[in-house]
């Protein structure tokens, strides 16, 4: 009897699974399998990176990829001695590049999912690939295109080449190349998704035409300033998790799975790197992995219509970077700093902050802006 039990059992599971896969599914069997593949993607990409951080951690100590000496100099010219004493030995302590392990295991999660799916006839796979033309195409070419532009600056440094302040790309190479794949985003939104519109919560659509383009590129010129978040361990692993967890409910909710089940992707990614970048980090991000992110923000901003609440959901980069501005024109006009060290995080280090604790509270913070920019998103619908 209780063999047959089992075999009804399992008979019975596979029923279900056979009626979620079917293509004329109920509302309430979607919105299972829709739950199911985004939180179920976020968790099989979790354990995916987790498995090969060893063997990229190998490579990134055998080859020593870490800087071999702080950096002295500011952008805006003069010294550094409070950085230098804060973080002399963190930087040199160990591996850049290890926003690594967040693309590429994005791309490898996205990719094998869409291989299973094409190369299968049953219809579960079909359902549970992601990769679509209107959702994710261009969300992934940003994240490659940006995190290998990061990866070319990270050797750079590591290696003691380029010309910038602080080794690597000169800062006017990476402007023009995340210029490039601005204009190719605001091209692809504007001529092939036929995007024309700001929405604004509790207004709705605005017709702005032509002007959608240099807004996509403004907002993503905004949110490449923000990798100045990358700076302390475990921090911007997990105030870009907080991101891209909010932005993902907002695709979920409005019905961009696909969109939702990229996002869960990096989530996912994002929390594996947190996993070892929690201090002591065993690797820092690097240009690799805050760049990737923080363009494939704009994007995914303005493919959830979404990007009025960006500055909201992303409220601490978005002050990182402010910190930063305010700190160079103040130096400039004044002759006088307003922080002690920018961006922000750093200076609450110098104002006698463990690292920990700056890094804990931006968490906090990073939460519940989240929280609040995805209420207003939502309820303005």
């Amino acid at each position: 009897m209780l063999r047959i039990a089992n075999t009804y059992s399992q008979f019975a599971d596979w029923h279900i699974i056979r009626r979620l896969a079917s293509y004329n599914m109920t509302p309430e069997a979607e919105l299972i399998l829709n739950v199911l593949k985004v939180f179920g993607l976020s968790a099989v990409t979790f354990f995916a990176a987790l498995l090969w951080t060893p063997l990229l951690t190998h490579y990134l100590y055998k080859y020593r990829l870490w800087r071999k000496s702080a950096r002295t100099e500011a952008r805006g010219g003069g010294g550094t001695p409070i950085f230098t004493a804060l973080h002399k030995e963190r930087e040199t302590a160990a591996p850049r590049m290890g926003g690594l392990l967040i693309w590429m295991t994005t791309i490898a999660v996205t990719f094998a999912f869409w291989a299973i799916a094409k190369f299968t006839e049953a219809p579960l796979w079909d359902k549970i690939n992601f990769l679509s033309r209107n959702q994710t195409w261009l969300p992934l070419f940003t994240l490659a295109a940006a995190s290998v532009l990061g990866a070319i600056d990270d050797l750079l440094q590591v290696f003691g080449r380029g010309t910038d302040v602080a080794g690597g790309l000169k800062f006017r190479v990476r402007l023009a190349v995340v210029l490039l794949i601005a204009f190719a985003g605001a091209y692809w939104f504007y001529f092939r998704l036929e995007q024309h519109a700001l929405y604004v919560p509790g207004l709705g659509d605005l017709e702005i035409g032509l002007w959608f383009m240099p807004l996509f590129v403004i907002t993503m010129l905004a949110t490449f300033s923000t990798a100045v978040t990358d700076g302390l361990d475990g921090l911007a692993g997990g105030v870009f998790a907080t991101i891209f967890a909010a932005y993902g409910g907002i695709a979920f909710f409005r019905g961009q799975v696909d969109l939702a089940a990229f996002s869960a992707v990096l989530l996912g990614s994002l929390l594996a790197f947190l996993w070892y970048n929690i201090p002591p980090a065993r690797f820092y991000m690097g240009e690799t992995g805050i760049l990737g992110l923080t363009t494939t923000l704009t994007v995914i901003a303005f493919l959830t219509k979404s990007v009025v609440v960006l500055p909201l959901i992303a409220f601490v980069p978005a002050v990182e970077a402010a910190s930063v501005v305010v700190q160079l024109v103040s130096k400039r006009l004044r002759g006088r700093k307003v922080f002690l060290v920018a961006p922000i995080h750093h200076h609450f280090e110098a104002k006698g902050w463990p690292a920990y604790k700056v890094t804990m509270r931006f968490w906090v913070i990073s939460v519940v802006f989240a929280i609040i920019g995805m209420v207003v998103a939502l309820v303005g619908r």
